[in-house]
């Protein structure tokens, strides 16, 4: 079987000649990153993140401007201004949105639905994959804990072993650990529709990320990719996979002295809870954007270590497709 075919469940419903998509990563899958990904045949996501919706619709706009081919929108469940932010995506006749951060509503799915939007949600576990089909998803993400930012506590390929036999109703896309063509197929080949790659993207010509933010991708292992340490079952700390740094050792610390003062009456659980969880503010635009690599957050995932050296996204999806054709023909 040849790529096209093992993969045209996921190119016809992205619209998109490669089923690759570009993870949606705060600060960096912006317009240039997004539309260079979808210029050179595969499918760029903006990360929506944290943004107002006016700064969404600047946002889609210049990427808009950018490329003529298809792209989506990641908008976060939980930002308080989700209702808007789904008006600006219809506003702009976006053709796919993805929604992350959590179980997203009924309701937002048949919206966007309505408004002749594709959705694809997140899917954690096979009981919440079928649950998000019976509420109109019209395809699927399983992204496994080798992913950089926030992740569950699950391998992709006991994910897609637990998922993709049993999902045959929409497209289904692999996520997590993936930076070369031979493992695409090998998801491809268990039923996949697409998979979709975040990290192998950081270090693009096109991505804006600061030059030491690349430079330390550049340099570090997978083994540097490492989970966020929460230090007290009373105050749950949500997992996020990122290069450690002076900032993850800091945290750790933070953690310990917000602990002390709540156990001797200086804060309450729920201020504790705040202080801990508001230690990371604006950590990820401190290193993407500013440079600040030791003292920000640099996300990614543990495929950091194929990441050896800054090159257009053309290239990289070149060399992803060339990987994913050898391994196909040597059976």
């Amino acid at each position: 079987m040849i790529l096209s075919d093992l993969w045209k469940k996921g190119t016809d419903f992205l619209g998109v000649k490669y089923a690759i998509m570009g993870g949606a990563m705060s600060w960096v899958s912006e317009n240039n990153l997004v539309s260079a990904i979808s210029n050179a045949g595969g499918f760029g996501v903006i990360a929506c993140g944290s943004m107002p919706p006016e700064l969404l619709d600047i946002e889609i706009k210049k990427t808009k401007e950018k490329t003529s081919n298809p792209f989506g929108v990641n908008l976060i469940t939980m930002h308080p201004q989700l209702d808007d932010l789904v008006k600006t995506c219809i506003a702009n006749k976006v053709s796919h949105v993805v929604l992350a951060g959590g179980l997203p509503k009924a309701e937002n799915i048949k919206t966007l639905k309505n408004a002749g939007i594709k959705v694809i949600c997140f899917a954690p576990a096979l009981v919440i994959a079928k649950r998000l089909i019976r509420n109109g998803a019209d395809a699927l993400i399983v992204e496994g804990m080798e992913a950089g930012g926030h992740i569950g506590p699950v391998a992709t390929s006991v994910l897609a072993q637990e998922i993709l036999p049993e999902i045959s109703e929409v497209p289904v896309f692999i996520a997590g650990g993936i930076g070369r063509g031979e493992m695409m197929v090998e998801y491809l080949r268990m039923g996949a529709a697409g998979c979709q790659l975040g990290t192998k993207f950081v270090c693009a010509e096109e991505s804006i990320a600061h030059a030491n933010f690349k430079n330390l991708f550049i340099k570090s292992n997978a083994r540097d990719a490492v989970l966020s340490v929460q230090i007290d079952p009373n105050f749950p700390v949500i997992p996020v996979r990122a290069i450690e740094n002076k900032a993850s050792k800091a945290f750790i610390s933070y953690q310990h002295e917000v602990v002390k003062k709540y156990n001797a009456g200086d804060y309450t659980k729920e201020e504790a809870q705040l202080k801990i969880e508001h230690f990371w503010a604006g950590a990820l635009r401190k290193a993407v954007i500013d440079g600040d690599v030791e003292n920000g957050s640099v996300m990614a995932g543990q495929t950091v270590g194929l990441v050896k050296k800054i090159q257009p996204v053309q290239e990289i999806i070149a060399e992803l497709i060339e990987q994913a054709e050898i391994s196909l023909s040597n059976g």
